[in-house]
Formats: C-alpha cells, sequence, structure tokens
C-alpha cells in the first residue's frame, strides 16, 4: 500500500466515523434502515466531500505547491484538535437541565434516533437526506483542508463512499449486538486523532 492510499484511507475513515455509530444507535434503538436509506446517505456523503474538496482545490490553487500541502496539512491538524476539543468539552456540556431540545442537524449527530422525526420505528427517505446533510456538514472543513494538502478529489470521494456503505452496515449490525451506546462519545476523540495523524502525515510526505 503506497503513501496515497493511506492518506486517502485515513480520510474516508475519519469522514465516516459519525456514520459509523449513527448506524450503531439505530441498531440498538431497532430503527429500521434498508438498503436504499444506506446508498442516498453514502451518495450525499460522497456529493459533500466532492464539493469540499472541489472548494479546498479553488483555494490550494492560489498557493505554491508547497504551501497548499503545509497549509492544508495544518487545517487538517486544527481540525483535529477541534474535534478532541469537542470530546472533552462534552461532560460539561451534559449537565444542562432536562429542557426538551430542538431537533436540528446538531442534535441529530449528538442523539442520532431523533432523525426519527416521526417516530415511526423507520428512516425514510427524507428523514435520511436530512441525517446525511449533517454529517456531510460536520466533515466539510476536513474536506477542503484534505484538497488543499493534495488528495486526489475522485479517489477520495470514491473511497468516502464505499467506506461509507461498509460503516453504516457494520455500525448497524453492531449496534443490533447490544453494543452500549455510551461508547459513541469516544467518536470525536477517534476521530481528532486520525485527522491529527493525517494532517501530519500529509506534511511529512
Amino acid at each position: 500500500m503506497n503513501l496515497y492510499l493511506i492518506s486517502v484511507l485515513l480520510f474516508a475513515l475519519s469522514a465516516n466515523l459519525d456514520n459509523f455509530t449513527v448506524a450503531i444507535t439505530f441498531g440498538m434503538r431497532k430503527i429500521k434502515m434498508n438498503f436504499f436509506i444506506n446508498l442516498l446517505i453514502a451518495v450525499i456523503t460522497g456529493v459533500g466531500t466532492f464539493l469540499s474538496m472541489w472548494i479546498g482545490g479553488i483555494i490550494g490553487r492560489a498557493f505554491p505547491a508547497s504551501v497548499s500541502n503545509t497549509l492544508g496539512s495544518v487545517i487538517l491538524i486544527l481540525i483535529g484538535l477541534w474535534f478532541l476539543k469537542d470530546f472533552f468539552k462534552k461532560p460539561r456540556e451534559e449537565d444542562e437541565t432536562g429542557q426538551k431540545e430542538k431537533v436540528n442537524l446538531n442534535t441529530m449527530l449528538k442523539d442520532p434516533e431523533k432523525a426519527d422525526l416521526d417516530s415511526s420505528g423507520t428512516i425514510d427517505a427524507k428523514e435520511s437526506a436530512i441525517l446525511a446533510l449533517a454529517l456531510t456538514i460536520n466533515n466539510f472543513g476536513m474536506g477542503v483542508g484534505a484538497s488543499i494538502s493534495g488528495l486526489n478529489i475522485c479517489a477520495t470521494t470514491i473511497f468516502t463512499f464505499l467506506i461509507s456503505m461498509f460503516s453504516i452496515t457494520l455500525g448497524y449490525r453492531v449496534g443490533r449486538g447490544c453494543i452500549p451506546k455510551s461508547l459513541s462519545r469516544f467518536v470525536p476523540l477517534i476521530s481528532g486523532g486520525i485527522v491529527i495523524a493525517l494532517g501530519i502525515f500529509e506534511m511529512l510526505i
């Protein structure tokens, strides 16, 4: 496996950790997801990756190649640190009073079962599209940074799509096996570590 492929895989894995934990939650709550819903989420995630990297490519062309690589790597490292900050900040944020929280893109990521807006026990096309949009927006900055650092848009988009399909399928099956939901809180920690590693890796190659 060459160094370039390692970078693409690191990005795709980090970008799909949220997809994996969302699917675990759905599996635990017995919220039904079919193949079409999985495919729709993967397509939207892939399109979001392509668009964010396309924007990153435009920004990157404004600088010499060496500067673009360093700039993109620094952006990835900063995003990784932001994920870590989110992880260590969460315990304090969870002490809020028990007021009913309005469902939006952010709350869907924190509590994925809220994506089932009509409480039907099944994620339909509209609900999955909204959820996928939340997942895509969450990874937008990472796509920009990855593109500036030199990752190929087409290869990264394809790998992100494929790993999204795999991670949602695996996460759903893992969730149905009664994996503790509390483990999902470690996603920002793992994702942040992977993104920081990707940034450092891109800076060195």
